[in-house]
């Protein structure tokens, strides 16, 4: 059976998203205290024009990146130029977002086959067998 065509990637609307530049941290060198190249990137879920389950499954979503507001923060610092940071960033942002874009397959109910039960009943037998041995040793 083949898979199903994935839908259309989730586009985000700039203008919901909120970037700041920011000093990265560690070594730097001489510019160090005068490039701001790191960039922190917010976007409020809950107030975003993203489709309501695809929020919903954000949200649900046990990131330490989500507040408890709902507001995803990205801090990006890998680069040295910020719009290579910003560029990551809002990579990172679509990522998350796309991952959570097409719903969960919903699980249906099966049942084990004869095969898996024989199997199973042959190594509990063997099981059994080797539990039994473990008993105290008697003396006739």
């Amino acid at each position: 059976m083949a898979e199903p065509a994935s839908p259309p990637l989730l586009e985000i609307n700039e203008a919901e998203v909120e970037i700041t530049a920011i000093r990265a941290q560690g070594a730097g060198g001489q510019n160090v205290n005068k490039v701001s190249s790191a960039i922190h990137l917010r976007f409020d879920i809950p107030a975003s024009s993203l489709p309501g389950d695809v929020k919903e499954r954000l949200l649900a979503l046990h990131d330490s990146r989500i507040t408890k507001a709902g507001v995803l923060v990205i801090k990006a610092q890998q680069y040295r130029t910020q719009e290579m940071n910003r560029l990551d960033a809002l990579m990172r942002l679509h990522e998350l977002v796309n991952s959570v874009a097409r719903p969960p397959r919903t699980r249906r109910a099966t049942q084990p086959s004869y095969g898996s039960k024989q199997r199973l009943r042959v190594v509990k037998s063997q099981r059994s067998e080797t539990k039994a041995l473990r008993g105290r040793v008697h003396d006739e």
